[in-house]
């Protein structure tokens, strides 16, 4: 075994051979400095293990063996079906692996095994595939201008993209970046989160196996305030696809512009869940439960702010409380567990400090609004949180709290539930439950978000886009307009015996 890779054993009993380096040009390498990242285990607080830190050094070779895949044949010369072949294979190496990357994300940031991998591994397989299905379906357009001259355009790859992703779905949203990237032909250097650098290294591998030329993929890890920034001032880098908090994308949107790189943000969101007097109520609440409390709230587009019609709020709110209680919260490798740690202290802090807000704001606590006990005094475990009586002018109406805490307010009619939806700085999703066809698509017409989801909550689908407005975002991931952030058009004119 090399000095870059190591042996873990999961709780689960399982064994995993994890490569603990940069991968770089298809090479797990030691990083130019002595400095490394530990991964902590957020459900006991316990060093899992450490991974080599990229530098500035480290970024510049990255990007250096990007820029050389890029124009070498090996890959640049590759027909769209070769790259289609490539990237189904490494779907099948991802969908054969499951195992092992739902294990170290599990043991990395907290996510319950095996449900987040019966949930998010096919969804991960299947975006591959969806991708791979694009590669050779990329056209041009053929434009006459006048019987002297007409024009094409091409549709081409970008080259170097630099992919930053989350800690919250960390293999999932890497599946979002590097499928659209590569079906395109372009080379991605991914830096996942500095709180989930264990499963993206396991990916590498698996992306090596399935045959793709050296510098191609490249995964390193590293800091945001390091790492992720020497990425996005490298001239070498074309673009920037970023998924993490508003405020970090704001700042990386600054960088980039700088050298007017192509840029798409996937930030922040607080997402309004409407629920009308006609809705069915038991669904609403299910939905409410999985959309909100899903991740342990982690979830960008979480139903973090439940408007319900007054009429109907009391019976909603027995019904949502009733449901919320049977939240089975556990350790990650519990067959029981449908709620895990939030991924790290910092965000336990954070959400923690929301609670007190709430509290102090005057908001009514209906359940949970503290830390869970039962499995003693280790490990980021919050309570299933719901508070009533929620006004416009609290903090948690507001803000992003990225935690199982949601915030319930009461409205009366359809005008003031869509004001009360759009009072927010986001516009990620949002949520309409109704019986009624005209207020569902009347309602979600006016609603000012990116995505609005009818009698459903954050059922995302790889052939569907996934995208926000306002302060949510720049561009779309998924669906086939999430290939055009990977592509740029060239038109060329083409005279046909015009004279001068």
């Amino acid at each position: 075994m090399s000095d870059t890779e190591i042996t873990l054993t999961a709780p689960n009993g399982m064994k995993i051979s994890l490569p603990t380096g940069l991968f770089i040009n298809n090479q797990f390498v030691k990083g130019s400095s002595s400095e490394t990242l530990t991964s902590i285990d957020p459900s006991t607080e316990e060093p899992i293990c450490s991974v080599e830190v990229a530098t500035e050094a480290d970024v510049e070779k990255a990007v250096q063996a990007a820029r050389a895949a890029f124009n070498n044949p090996a890959w640049r010369d590759l027909t769209p079906e070769q790259r289609a072949k490539l990237l189904h294979k490494a779907a099948d190496l991802v969908e054969q692996h499951m195992e092992e990357l739902f294990t170290l994300q599990a043991l990395d940031v907290g996510k319950p095994y095996p449900s987040s991998m019966h949930g998010e591994g096919p969804h991960t397989v299947g975006c591959l595939r969806y991708y791979a299905g694009w590669a050779n379906k990329l056209h041009g357009q053929t434009i006459p201008v006048s019987k002297d001259k007409f024009g094409y355009t091409l549709r081409q790859p970008l080259g170097v993209c630099g992919a930053i992703s989350p800690w919250n779905f960390p293999i999932t949203n890497a599946a979002w970046k590097l499928g659209p990237a590569l079906a395109t032909g372009n080379c991605v250097i991914l830096k996942p989160s500095e709180y989930s650098p264990l499963s993206p290294l396991y990916l590498a591998k698996l992306f090596r196996e399935a045959g793709y030329p050296p510098g191609v993929v490249q995964v390193i890890n590293g800091h945001g305030k390091s790492t992720g920034e020497a990425l996005v001032a490298h001239p070498g880098v074309e673009k920037i696809a970023f998924t993490g908090s508003t405020a970090t994308g704001r700042h990386i949107l600054q960088a980039a512009g700088a050298q007017m790189k192509k840029t798409s943000i996937e930030a922040g969101g607080k997402s309004a869940f409407l629920v009308f007097a006609d809705a069915n109520l038991e669904q609403a609440a299910k939905w409410a439960i999985a959309g909100g409390f899903g991740n342990a709230g982690q979830i960008c587009s979480a139903n973090s702010r439940i408007l319900v019609q007054r009429g109907v709020q009391e019976q909603f709110l027995e019904i949502f409380e009733r449901m919320a209680k049977a939240s089975k919260i556990g350790r990650p490798f519990d067959a029981a567990t449908t709620q895990g740690p939030q991924a790290s202290r910092m965000q336990y802090d954070k959400i923690m400090g929301y609670i007190e807000s709430a509290n102090r704001d005057g908001a009514e606590l209906v359940l949970g609004g503290g830390r869970f006990e039962d499995l003693g005094d280790k490990g980021y475990f919050i309570q299933p949180t719901i508070y009533k009586g929620v006004t416009r002018d609290m903090k948690i109406f507001h803000e992003e709290i990225f935690g199982p805490v949601l915030a319930v307010t009461a409205f009366d009619t359809e005008d003031e539930a869509v004001a009360l939806a759009n009072d927010s700085t986001y516009g990620l999703a949002a949520m309409v439950f109704t019986e009624n066809i005209k207020v569902a698509h009347r309602t979600a017409a006016r609603l000012q978000s990116g995505m609005v989801y009818i009698n459903e909550s954050n059922n995302v689908d790889w052939k569907l886009a996934f995208r926000g407005s306002k302060q949510s975002g720049l561009g779309t991931e998924l669906g086939e307009s999430g290939l055009d952030a990977y592509l740029e058009d060239k038109v060329i004119h083409v005279n046909l015996g015009l004279e001068i």
